[in-house]
């Protein structure tokens, strides 16, 4: 049962304080004391959409343990609001909390197709796959305003370039038009999360993202167009839904997806606060035991950031999990690969060369 001091319609439930501003939770709170005694309503909730004009759009991912070379994201912040999400400490970069600030200020990229072409027009560029959305997801609410997503993959069909998406969203089926014309030069792999079955789980966990009934008709959709799709179960929170790993298998298998993917989740950064605020709301009769079980995965800590076994876990619950998905690869994608990406096609394109093929 929920506490009825729980804020519907977002993950977290408070903005944390920003560990790069010392004043910042002082200066805020001094703020809404303020417009309190001034009669003012200091919080309403609602998202705000901030435009930013970055110097690059295209990230070299250097962690070791993390399946992609490059990224792009052209949304900071997420409105989805999933309460778990590594991304929500980037926040703090731009002046923000990790907390309600990552959910209600979206920064913006207003320039990202701009750079995108510039990037795939630079002589030094060798043509490798770019995953959309390794940050935040690229087909959040506020890609129905602004299209920078769609932009970006008329960018990389005109150069011939291969493109990753990574997405919770059902909106990317607006521009499964696109999508067919870059999947027939092999351009375009797609990655769904679905973190469970349940309704009643999604709502509160991924509070502003598509259903799973929609989730799961991307997944077909996307198949039934020919468009390799990767699942990503991810993360699986025990206690929550490390139950539900052979169910969601079988169901995105049957869906037409090609492949599955998982990790475990991590608390890193203010994600351990944020995280224990949010769940003695949402979930007090849960709480202890699902923070007692992920700190068994982890050494005995929420915050894990050791590479390889980051996103991985340890321990008797994590080898559990780790068997089930073996079992449910074993059973479910059997024969089933996700494949390559066509990265021969951008050079000849860009060189004037592509008339040959």
């Amino acid at each position: 049962m929920k506490s009825n001091s729980f804020l519907k319609g977002r993950g977290a439930q408070r903005n944390t304080n920003n560990k790069f501003s010392a004043y910042s939770n002082e200066l805020r709170n001094d703020f809404l004391e303020f417009c309190r005694l001034d009669g003012e309503i200091a919080d309403t909730n609602r998202t705000q959409y901030l435009p930013i004009f970055p110097k690059s759009i295209v990230n070299k991912v250097t962690s070791p343990d993390v399946g992609m070379s490059y990224s792009m994201n052209m949304y900071q912040g997420c409105e989805h609001g999933c309460i778990y999400c590594y991304a929500r400490n980037t926040h703090e970069f731009w002046g923000y909390s990790a907390g309600l600030d990552f959910e209600r200020k979206i920064l913006v990229k207003e320039n990202a197709p701009a750079l995108l072409e510039k990037k795939l027009k630079s002589k030094n560029w060798k043509a490798e796959t770019i995953v959309m959305s390794g940050n935040t997801d690229c087909y959040q609410p506020a890609e129905r305003e602004f299209q920078l997503t769609r932009q970006c993959l008329e960018v990389f069909l005109k150069y011939r370039h291969p493109v990753g998406i990574i997405t919770k969203n059902a909106l990317i089926l607006r521009d499964l038009d696109i999508l067919k014309e870059l999947h027939a030069y092999g351009l375009i792999g797609v990655n769904i999360s679905i973190t469970s079955l349940s309704e009643e789980t999604r709502r509160i966990v991924e509070p502003r993202t598509t259903t799973i009934k929609k989730r799961l008709e991307a997944i077909r959709l996307l198949s039934d167009a020919g468009i390799p799709v990767n699942a990503m179960l991810a993360p699986i929170i025990p206690g929550i839904n490390s139950h539900e790993i052979l169910k969601l298998a079988k169901t995105v298998s049957e869906q037409g997806a090609v492949s599955m993917a998982f990790t475990m989740v991590r608390l890193n950064g203010a994600i351990g606060e944020i995280f224990t605020d949010w769940i003695k709301k949402a979930l007090p009769d849960k709480a202890d035991k699902v923070l007692h079980q992920i700190s068994e995965c982890h050494g005995g800590s929420l915050n894990d950031s050791r590479f390889g076994i980051r996103s991985r876990g340890e321990g008797k619950i994590a080898i559990q999990i780790h068997d089930m998905v073996r079992l449910a690869k074993r059973t479910y994608f059997k024969n089933k690969t996700f494949p390559k990406l066509n990265t021969n096609l951008h050079a000849a394109f860009k060189n004037g060369q592509y008339k040959l093929f």
